[in-house]
């Protein structure tokens, strides 16, 4: 077996490979979509692992875009192993982390139920940061919206809320594993123009003019079907605590049968056990589970 970096020619047999293996994996960047728009440059830094022929048999992908080196970290796209060989998978990481001097650690995500890759994980050092949980809620009634007195609930409006999304979801997550990272309004002022988004989705709640809440519902796909995702949904701290989170919630979850969906998915940290009992709480159900694990590169 060879490693190797991957070359603009190997793209087509990359997607396919990714493709192939995304149902074993967390498949968050493994989208057709995410894999249309995917292209060997210093923001995807690649390798693969070849037979004789070839042929892929493993890789090894980091996500290296502005937001994560911010963060001083790089997430892992891909990182299979048809084999599931300790020594091959030590070989691409070897390769992959090659292009981290200046970062302080790599992480990705594994299915609770992959037990194979988990071990692998463990043989090569990479330890446990959190696990998080995805929850689904079927199509059921939804609980009164009730706006206090004094708040208010607005479509975000392209051009012109951008802070405002910021100055929320950054202070409501500054503490949130995970999501430390600060997003910037440059990042919020692409998301109208994703494929997932879905007009009106996004919604600030208000105190008179002061941003304090943010939800954003957008599109998605579970088990074959459509489904609204939820997320992020973040109230600022000094307001926490006061059913406002609910308020959101409900109201996001109202939109999502106006658009048609039948069910939403979100996802939460398992050691944020205030959020998980609130979704709980709103129908929600827990489906699905996937262990974070992170490598120290400093």
């Amino acid at each position: 077996m060879k490693v190797e970096v991957l070359r603009t020619e190997q793209l087509g047999e990359f997607r396919d490979y990714c493709k192939k293996h995304r149902n074993e994996l967390d498949d968050s960047f493994l989208y057709d979509e995410d894999l249309e728009d995917f292209k060997v440059d210093g923001e995807n830094p690649t390798y693969i692992l070849t037979d004789s022929t070839g042929g892929i048999k493993g890789a090894a992908s980091l996500i290296l875009d502005e937001y994560h080196r911010r963060g001083n970290r790089a997430r892992f796209r891909i990182f299979h192993c048809e084999s599931h060989d300790d020594q091959e998978y030590k070989r691409l990481v070897e390769a992959v982390l090659k292009h981290t001097a200046s970062l302080n650690h790599v992480f990705l995500f594994v299915p609770l139920l992959n037990q194979k890759l988990k071990a692998v994980m463990e043989n090569l050092n990479f330890d446990v940061e959190r696990y998080t949980f995805l929850l689904v809620r079927e199509d059921l009634e939804v609980g009164e919206l009730s706006i206090p007195k004094g708040f208010e609930i607005r479509s975000f409006r392209p051009g012109l809320d951008e802070d405002a999304w910021c100055l929320v979801r950054n202070a409501a997550f500054s503490t949130l594993k995970g999501s430390e990272t600060t997003i910037s309004p440059e990042m919020v002022a692409k998301m109208p123009s994703e494929s997932d988004y879905l007009h009106g989705g996004m919604m600030i709640l208000y105190e008179n003019e002061q941003p304090v809440g943010v939800v954003r519902g957008a599109d998605d796909e579970y088990e074959d079907s459509p489904i609204m995702n939820i997320g992020p949904l973040a109230i600022l701290p000094e307001y926490q605590g006061r059913g406002l989170g609910r308020v959101l919630l409900r109201a996001s979850i109202k939109f999502s049968k106006e658009k048609g969906y039948s069910r939403c998915v979100l996802c939460v940290n398992a050691d944020n056990e205030q959020a998980k009992a609130l979704y709980l709480q709103e129908g929600f159900e827990q489906a699905e589970g996937v262990v974070c694990y992170r490598y120290e590169l400093k």
